[in-house]
């Protein structure tokens, strides 16, 4: 059975816990930085778990995981 390629783009996008969850980060982050509230900049940086509905999608394009 031959190797089945991870997906680059996904592999920098996601990351997988060590339960399994895919979590990913929040668009937006870059454009007009500037006129954004630090607290709204903030909440940027964190990590969000993926909807279940994408997960599927996801974990084809990851078949080893995120090292």
């Amino acid at each position: 059975m031959p190797k089945i390629k991870t997906h680059k783009g996904a592999q920098k996008r996601f990351h997988i816990t060590g339960t399994g969850k895919i979590l990913r980060t929040k668009g937006m982050k870059s454009h007009f930085r500037r006129r954004k509230s630090s607290r709204t900049k903030g909440q940027f940086d964190e990590m969000i778990s993926l909807d279940k509905t994408d997960v599927g999608r996801i974990k084809r394009a990851l078949p080893y995981g995120v090292p």
